[in-house]
């Protein structure tokens, strides 16, 4: 047998790699029915050639990185063999190469040359009004508030001033460097305090926008290692960089949002280095040459303001391209009249660099419009059929001087671009044309959430030719698949997928079109297991979960967003938004069997579950402080989405009795068995004090609706099986006295379903799923939607947009419900942490006739499909090497299945037509107008809880 797919780590980052001991992974590849029994790793470090010997073992993820640790710089590459059922090892696989980046903060010679210091606030103003006539609009898109403790600008603290200056241009900086004749592997190390775009020699280096992303800046800030040695030459180079805003010192946040926020200044730290070949007789010993550094300290930066004359992550971007000088980051441009760019040592700043261990965000599709229409007042309007976070790119013809004017929209309402959702994102770009009188232009540092746009030109003036749409996100893998007979299933699996692209931009945010765009933790809390099925996302998750408990450590809890802005949001702990310190860090591990991610987030998993012990009253239940409940619950009022029906307190305890439960497994999986069990003993004692104050002896639970149902079944707090029994029964007599329309907000909706099947109706799981009328999962889709709503009734049936202030299109939280189609519709679920095992169990049911779902899991490609014709079921089940599977079949039977291997059973089912109908309740409840189920509450996100 053969190993394949070599993997470091997350598998995104292979050159600028930020793990000194990197962890190990691949596919074994067998001959037949092997199965891996023994590898070996051999890796070339430095020159010499390393080996483990041969060691027995069955694992192929995450195997622990066996040379000594690597160090900055350092050029690597490793190689496995394979033993399966015979005496001798399979062939070598390729090599594969890799280079770490800089490791240490030590490592960085540069010093952070400052392009711009953001002026007081009345220059400020009077900066924006200068912009404005320079080409932008000079639009302050909100009133802004102060907040911040610390110092803003060099010292690295929040400042976090709120002014309301408005959006500021971008700034360039060029400097040069030399290359000697004998240089090899010319590496550039970047980061920035802003949004940063690199060019050596006018040639872009990277395909990377929006760089760095975001983190904390206070506390860290990514960097990246990039290969320029195809775009140096030997002698007089020059590398330019262009800096804005960004989420270091732009406009973040709603309310008006606060500017400046970790600093006044736009910077850049770069540092460029190369290896000097060495020829026969050299004296260095080592074989890669020596080191040298082309640009470090006094690299003699110069600056001036760019064409970009205004830069924004919410309003947008303006461009006067009779600035623009197309030779500026080439050798030979004269600028003597630029300004010396102040400089600042590492030291000064808080926030140190550190190399990036997850991939960037790029371009990752392209979308032609599916209609152009001309429109009155010069407006060109295209619809590209898909709604995205991204930005627009058109090609423009006309008279220099003549200025063009791009609006976005997710969607219209009464035939104009419905822009009140946007709150004060105004989201509009510009562009004067310079003297060529023709650009193509794509805004550079801003991306907006749309679907609509509209080009305003005058037609004298102006042609406006070919435009597109071009998606923006983290470049993550693909890695999950799902399908089935039901076109409406199919369409909202699919806007769950187009959700997720375009909230996941280096952390998880909650929308990307209004002026918000925050990491809300009980967002992805609840979505998490959606989205490691879909993506490998498990590195972007990994670099937020740092950051979460870098805050949690600042402020003493975890906050409802992270980062965490000072915007007037409460504080306190929220159960089910700061419970993603716990829940997050399990459910990567049991979809990924990465337990260095436990090791490391540990502490903070066990530091908000003893915070909220501690909080816990004389009877052991959370019952105080700010709680957001059953957010969005249907029956909520439009500009009060906490207002829902299911007791706050029972979801907050509920969630303290789970997240105690999973603190205890994952101190058993780490082999911390003491602190497993007061973990245990706090879960239990949790548990008891939930069913003394909520629930009866007859399984009634006191808060009666179906997300505190759902809760306690799927947590498992109701003690014995005839309470769960009864509170299933009452479960499924509120779901069809609700019409089997959805009743639940964001804590009960991934859970109501599982509930419904864990309870024994599954039937009724079904209907719920295919109701069109609202509130339901399928009504956005009857109205055309391409992503998840974040309300149930974003747009009403009259095709206006709800009236409420908090209205996106584009919110993947409520899409969580597609684990259960991964998992039980499917039939595809892990039963060990990694997928190591599975358990394959399609619940039949909605007059479906197929469904099918595929996953890449760390040890290879699983796939399920089922089909019934008549009263037949036939089940296709494709498992890799070493992955077991249990087997069972809807009519009953049960066969347990080792990959690698193809395998087909079959079995007797109830057929599609047999397939009960929807009962119809006489009497459906009545909110404005549009029948809903009895408002219920709950919690979390569906998360399939399984012991290491």
């Amino acid at each position: 047998m053969r190993a394949e797919s070599l993997r470091l780590e997350y598998g995104s980052v292979y050159l600028g790699l930020g793990e000194p001991r990197p962890r190990l992974s691949w596919l074994a590849a067998p001959d037949g029915r092997q199965v891996q029994r023994a590898y070996e790793v051999s890796a070339r470090i430095g020159g010499a050639e390393f080996t483990t010997g041969r060691v027995a073992s069955r694992e192929s993820a995450w195997i622990d990185w066996p040379f000594a640790p690597l160090g900055s710089r350092q050029a690597f590459a490793w190689r496995v063999r394979l033993w399966g059922g015979g005496a001798d090892p399979g062939p070598w696989s390729d090599w594969q190469e890799a280079e770490t980046g800089l490791l240490e903060p030590g490592d960085w010679t540069a010093e952070w040359a400052i392009a711009h210091r953001r002026p007081a606030l009345a220059a400020a103003a009077s900066e924006a009004e200068g912009v404005a006539g320079a080409g932008g609009t000079g639009q302050t898109g909100g009133t802004g508030q102060t907040g911040g403790t610390g110092q803003a600008g060099g010292t690295g603290q929040a400042g976090g001033t709120g002014q309301a200056g408005g959006p500021g241009p971008a700034y360039c900086a060029r400097a040069q460097f030399a290359v000697p004749p004998a240089a090899s592997s010319v590496r550039l190390y970047l980061t920035a305090h802003g949004l940063v775009e690199a060019e050596v020699n006018g040639q872009p280096v990277t395909d990377e926008v929006l760089a760095p992303g975001w983190t904390d800046y206070r506390h860290r800030v990514l960097s990246r290692t990039v290969d320029i040695g195809p775009l140096v030459r030997v002698g007089a180079n020059v590398i330019g960089v262009t800096l804005a805003d960004g989420w270091y010192r732009g406009r973040l946040g709603f309310n008006g949002g606060l500017q400046d926020i970790y600093g006044d200044d736009l910077a850049v730290l770069a540092q460029i280095e190369c290896r000097l070949t060495t020829g026969p007789g050299d004296p260095r010993p080592d074989h890669d040459g020596g080191r040298k550094t082309l640009l470090g300290a006094n690299a003699g930066w110069r600056t001036a303001p760019s064409h970009v004359t205004r830069a924004a992550l919410y309003d947008g971007e303006s461009w006067d391209l009779g600035r623009w000088s197309p030779t500026w980051s080439q050798p030979g441009f004269d600028d003597s009249g630029w300004e010396t760019a102040e400089t600042a040592p590492i030291s000064a700043f808080s926030g140190l660099p550190v190399a990036a261990n997850l991939p960037p965000m790029r371009v990752t599709a392209r979308l032609a419009p599916v209609a152009r229409e001309e429109r009155p007042g010069g407006r060109i309007r295209f619809d590209f059929g898909q709604n995205i976070a991204g930005r627009l790119r058109v090609k423009l013809t006309g008279q220099p001087g003549s200025q063009v004017e791009l609006r976005h929209a997710e969607v219209l309402e009464g035939d104009e671009l419905a822009v009140r959702p946007l709150r004060r994102a105004t989201a509009v770009d510009q562009v004067r044309l310079g003297g060529a009188g023709r650009a193509e232009f794509a805004p550079r540092f801003t991306s907006h959430g749309f679907r609509h746009a509209e080009i305003t030109a005058s037609p004298q003036a102006v042609q406006v030719g070919a435009a597109e749409a071009e998606v923006i996100h983290t470049d993550f893998e693909r890695v999950g698949w799902f399908e089935c007979s039901h076109p409406g299933l199919n369409q909202l699996h699919e806007n769950t997928v187009w959700s997720m692209r375009g909230n996941f931009t280096s952390l998880p945010t909650d929308c990307p079109q209004r002026d918000e765009r925050l990491g809300w933790t009980g967002d992805v809390q609840i979505f998490a297991p959606a989205a490691r099925f879909l993506f490998d996302c498990s590195s972007l998750l990994a670099n937020w979960l740092e950051d979460l408990s870098l805050a949690q450590r600042d402020l003493g809890t975890v906050p409802n967003f992270v980062p965490w802005l000072e915007l007037g949001f409460p504080l306190g702990p929220t159960a089910a938004w700061g419970d993603a310190a716990v829940i997050v860090p399990w459910t990567l591990y049991q979809r990924t069997g990465d337990r260095r991610l436990l090791e490391r987030q540990f502490e903070s998993m066990t530091a908000w579950v003893d915070q909220l012990a501690a909080m816990a009253d004389e009877r052991g239940l959370w019952t105080s402080g700010n709680q957001l409940g059953d957010w969005l619950d249907p029956t909520a009022p439009p500009d009060f989405p906490d207002q829902a029906r299911t007791d706050r307190f029972l979801i907050a305890s509920a969630y303290l009795a789970h997240s105690a439960r999973l603190a205890g497994l994952t101190a058993s999986a780490l082999g911390k068995e003491r602190q497993a069990a007061d973990y245990r003993l706090l879960a239990c004692r949790t548990r008891r004090a939930f069913r003394r104050e909520w629930v009866a002896p007859s399984g009634r639970v006191v808060s009666d609706t179906p997300t505190g149902l759902a809760l306690a079944l799927v947590f498992d707090l109701l003690g014995g099986p005839d309470r769960r029994a009864a509170a299933g029964r009452r479960l499924a007599e509120l779901v069809r006295e609700g019409g089997h329309l959805v009743q639940t907000g964001f804590v009960g909706t991934p859970l109501i379903c599982d509930a419904l099947v864990l309870a024994g109706f599954p039937d009724d799981a079904y209907h719920l799923l295919e109701r069109e009328e609202c509130p339901s999962w399928l009504y956005p889709v009857k109205l055309g939607a391409t992503t998840i709503w974040e309300r149930w009734d974003s747009m009403l049936p009259d095709g206006t947009v709800n009236p409420g202030e908090m209205t996106s299109f584009n919110h993947y939280a409520l899409g969580a419900v597609v684990d259960f189609l991964h998992r039980k519709v499917a039939g595809l679920a892990p039963a060990a942490p990694g997928y190591r095992r599975v358990e394959v169990a399609p619940v039949v049911g909605g007059r479906l006739t197929w469904a099918a779902a595929r996953h890449r899991s760390p040890y290879g490609l699983i796939a399920v499909a089922w089909r019934r014709d008549g009263g037949d079921f036939a089940l296709a089940v494709d498992l890799p090497s070493g992955v077991r599977a249990e087997a069972l079949m809807p009519g009953g039977g049960r066969r347990s299945l080792t990959g690698p291997g193809h395998f087909e059973l079959a079995g007797p089912c109830r057929p599609a037509d047999q397939d009960p109908d929807r009962p119809v309740h006489p009497h459906p409840a009545v909110l404005g107008g549009i029948p809903v189920a009895v408002p219920d509450r709950g919690s979390g996100c569906a998360i399939q809880v399984m012991d290491p």
